[in-house]
């Protein structure tokens, strides 16, 4: 059976959201950060990195990092939809998927959230914090002109549409910023969809 090892507040967000899109059995390994259980002998002999997501496959390989997971999940499970079959279409996805996790996440999101992972000086803390904010709100006001007139990133839901729902909950859930109007509406519409739910449950979020 597929295993997702994942933890809390993290991408791994949107791959279970994919899981639970494509509705086949898998299970579902908590990785403790609060325990630092990414970093045990044990993990890291599975997931070098050290990281979440990290899908072990039915034949026990192991695939990490976000777009490949959820690129392969689309790829393998084409009956889903999680990915258009045209070259533009696949060029779209993977573009807005990658804008939502390489710029918002890490080059954003992660500023605001871990700015001792950038400075040592906890009097810089507070001014990369801010600067973390800045560029994920920036970033979605981007987003919401691409939404505009649009129910999903490239028209139909897909794996792009995943990436940017745990940008979304992270932004609005954890942080509490306000999201910008088109990207409000993605967000309430991705809360409609029995997988989001299913995720917010585990999240422990109503």
């Amino acid at each position: 059976m597929t295993t997702l090892y994942y933890a809390k507040a993290t991408c791994a967000i949107g791959i279970h959201v994919l899981l639970e899109e494509i509705g086949k059995p898998y299970d579902l390994k908590i990785v403790d950060f609060s325990k630092a259980e990414q970093k045990t002998p044990e993990y890291k002999k599975m997931n070098p990195k050290g990281k979440v997501p990290a899908l072990v496959r039915d034949d026990g390989t192991v695939l990490t990092e976000f777009a490949a997971i959820a690129t392969w999940l689309a790829m393998t499970n084409p009956d889903k939809k999680l990915i258009p079959t045209d070259p533009e279409g696949i060029a779209r996805s993977i573009e807005a998927l990658d804008f939502a996790v390489g710029t918002l996440h890490m080059l954003s999101w992660r500023l605001w959230r871990r700015p001792d992972a950038y400075s040592a000086n906890a009097d810089e803390h507070e001014q990369l914090k801010t600067r973390g904010r800045e560029a994920v709100l920036a970033g979605l006001e981007v987003v919401d002109a691409q939404l505009a007139g649009k129910d999903f990133l490239i028209g139909d839901f897909s794996i792009a549409d995943a990436a940017l729902y745990y940008v979304e909950y992270w932004a609005s859930d954890i942080a509490g910023w306000p999201l910008p109007t088109n990207v409000q509406a993605h967000f309430e519409r991705m809360k409609t969809r029995p997988s989001v739910q299913a995720s917010r449950k585990q999240e422990g979020v109503a």
